[in-house]
């Protein structure tokens, strides 16, 4: 039986940990039949040592998306791999401690600047850098933590995460025309390497203990992963610049 990404080349940023939803989007993206190439920053030689636990062998380039070399020559490392993409996902996210932990009204703008670069402008970058790549149009996925909300704890990563969001939104209205699209999957929290660089993460989690319909297992990046895969088919065709919520439902509940 053949897989919803059969004969689709993706490219996977964001592989750091086995509890990552990247490690899960590139382990389905294989199960469904599509070949992966991985990047990652600054440790590639972590994202290779976790790549050997995928179904199978997936390549790792070294991409910082703040530098403007790494982005310049990453359409050459990947054609030379294989030959052309289908689809991109964004799993960056980066601020500062100072920027964290409920320093809100202290950081400093460096520690924003930072925030908003690594975490938001960098959907942008990734994208055009892999444009070209994209001949026949392409999905392009990112991560997003529900920004329409103020979270315990999550501070300057919750505007930055807003301003992801909008990126998105753009890219879904100027990249349309060439066939590519641009989406988001928002996720509940999870133990993930993102998660534990957060102070009291514990108290975000708790609003999914207390309030989501469906029962929310921090340790199981699954879900969430297979919510990437399904974006990235041909299963949503005419769908982009969208948000789709796999959190359990907690987006949804009142007070």
């Amino acid at each position: 039986m053949s897989g919803i990404l059969d004969g689709k080349r993706i490219l996977i940023t964001g592989v750091l940990m086995e509890s990552s939803i990247a490690f899960h989007a590139a382990k389905v993206a294989q199960e469904q039949g599509a070949e992966v190439i991985l990047t990652a920053f600054p440790r590639p030689t972590l994202t290779e040592r976790i790549a050997r636990k995928l179904p199978k062998p997936a390549k790792v380039i070294e991409l910082d998306v703040t530098n403007d070399e790494h982005l310049a020559r990453l359409e050459g490392l990947v054609r030379e791999e294989l030959g052309g993409l289908d689809g991109v996902v964004h799993s960056i996210g980066f601020a500062p401690q100072d920027a964290l932990g409920g320093n809100f009204l202290n950081t400093p703008f460096e520690s924003v600047a930072t925030a908003m670069h690594v975490s938001a402008f960098s959907l942008k970058s990734l994208t055009m850098a892999c444009l070209p790549l994209m001949q026949n149009g392409g999905s392009v996925v990112g991560l997003t933590f529900d920004a329409q909300f103020a979270w315990p704890q999550y501070d300057w990563m919750g505007p930055a995460k807003a301003a992801l969001e909008a990126t998105s939104r753009y890219l879904a209205r100027d990249l349309g025309k060439q066939n590519v699209r641009c989406n988001l999957i928002s996720a509940g929290p999870l133990g993930s390497m993102a998660a534990k660089s957060i102070p009291g993460f514990s108290d975000l989690a708790k609003v999914w203990d207390e309030r989501s319909p469906l029962q929310w297992d921090m340790s199981d990046p699954e879900p969430a992963g297979r919510g990437v895969v399904a974006l990235l088919s041909d299963f949503f065709p005419k769908t982009t610049g969208e948000i789709v919520h796999v959190d359990g439902g907690v987006h949804i509940m009142g007070a």
